[in-house]
């Protein structure tokens, strides 16, 4: 179970790096704040689960990559990014 949860976690690991790479805070003012927020909890998480991927803890590191994720689509959803 490791080895296939590995090979999938390497995939979508590599698949949302994009998404925190190229993401932009565009907005200013108290929606600005806001958006920042969001982005460094989604940052946040990523980094934590490159963190325990490293670590061989595949599924913290998958939890970790959902909530990242949830903060983007919450993110997205509202309009902030």
């Amino acid at each position: 179970m490791d080895d296939e949860l590995k090979q999938k976690l390497e995939k979508y690991l590599k698949k949302a790096e994009p998404m925190f790479r190229d993401l932009a805070v565009k907005e200013s003012g108290i929606e600005g704040k806001k958006a920042r927020h969001f982005h460094d909890m989604a940052a946040g998480y990523y980094g934590d689960a490159l963190h325990f991927y490293e670590k061989g803890q595949y599924i913290n590191a998958l939890a970790a990559l959902e909530y990242a994720e949830g903060w983007l689509d919450a993110g997205k959803t509202i309009g902030i990014f």
